[in-house]
């Protein structure tokens, strides 16, 4: 850190585009990690983030070449992680074994810099901080567990990315478009000194004041909360296998609202019993969220979830957070009908998708 401002190197710009833009507003630099086309845009035009935000009719749209900190891109191979105060982990977790990136993850892991996850599938190091978990037991959820080996599970923290967003498909790749400005929910890091960061981190992004094009300054949305117990995270669990895996159809994709509103009772009925296996694990029902505030903003989710779509492109592999699940209830002997059925659909769709990639 220099002069009170943070630098965050971020594996991923597409989701990762939406915590940049949170810390330069709040003063921190933030440099994003992707592929040749997406950096030479973003280098040159700084990154786009366009929001709702309540009392606006318009979407309220936020430039990075305005903000008091400064945003950057490039390749994995140009970046050696000790010269950040912070990583974030924003990429699908299938995309950490690709070359280049998994020697970046490699010197990530071995840096001693702490590191925050705001993927939907925990990094394998991260659930290693719940006691109880199996380490063995859930390695083939993850695409390639070895990518995660050398981490310390001390230096690995989780932010629930509860925030849903997108890349408009008729937008530069530099452009992403909130569709749900909610908060993400970091736990705090074991180290009293890198969880002070992360609360300085929040406190920033509090104090953010921004002038939307009216000439009245107003707060904007989408905050980062830091939070004591490791398990307010895993609320996000219930959402993703409410709504995001029962996207993914026989054929073709249906949206996030009515994944969840098509069978409100089958909804809810998956989302509590994934509240149980939270308990079960270790959580406080005051670290879940409950299901009707969750159903009410599912109202607004009209696009298939990220995994659905990418199934439906013919992706070979794709986050398992479903298989993860699974396989932690089955562990302590839980089960689902509904769960079984969605991770048994979604093996059948990767089976087709590798056959047909042969």
């Amino acid at each position: 850190m220099s002069d009170g401002k943070y630098n965050v190197l971020i594996m991923g710009a597409s989701y990762g585009s939406l915590l940049a833009s949170k810390l330069v507003l709040a003063g921190h630099n933030a440099t994003l990690v992707c592929l040749p086309a997406e950096a030479e845009l973003i280098n040159n035009d700084g990154i786009h983030v366009k929001m709702p935000i309540r009392g606006y009719d318009e979407l309220v749209e936020i430039h990075s070449a305005d903000a008091p900190g400064k945003v950057s891109a490039g390749g994995p191979e140009e970046f050696d992680p000790k010269a950040f105060d912070l990583v974030a982990l924003a990429m699908q977790e299938p995309q950490y074994r690709s070359p280049g990136v998994r020697e970046l993850l490699e010197r990530v892991a071995t840096s001693g810099v702490p590191c925050m996850s705001i993927m939907n599938m925990p990094p394998l190091p991260y659930l290693l901080r719940l006691s109880g978990v199996d380490a063995a037991a859930i390695r083939h959820c993850y695409t390639d567990p070895t990518v995660w080996d050398s981490f310390d599970k001390n230096l690995v923290t989780l932010a629930s990315p509860d925030p849903q967003a997108f890349r408009p498909p008729d937008e530069p790749v530099n452009v992403l478009q909130v569709s749900l400005p909610t908060n993400f929910k970091v736990a705090c890091f074991v180290s009293d000194e890198h969880t002070a960061m992360l609360r300085q981190i929040e406190q920033d992004i509090m104090d953010i004041r921004f002038d939307p094009g009216d000439g009245t300054v107003i707060e904007l949305p989408v905050k980062l909360k830091v939070y004591d117990s490791v398990f307010v995270p895993l609320a996000k669990w219930a959402m993703l296998m409410t709504g995001n895996y029962r996207c993914i159809q026989e054929d073709q994709a249906r949206s996030i609202k009515d994944a969840v509103h098509m069978n409100i009772d089958a909804s809810k009925e998956v989302y509590e019993w994934v509240h149980g296996l939270c308990l079960a694990l270790g959580a406080a029902a005051k670290d879940m969220v409950p299901f009707e505030k969750y159903a009410n903003a599912a109202q607004g989710l009209s696009k298939p979830s990220s995994a659905a779509r990418a199934l439906a492109a013919g992706a070979p592999n794709i986050e398992r957070l479903d298989l993860l699940v699974h396989t932690l209830s089955n562990g302590l002997n839980m089960y689902s009908k509904i769960v079984e059925e969605t991770v048994e659909l979604v093996n059948k769709r990767l089976e087709e998708n590798r056959k047909a990639v042969k």
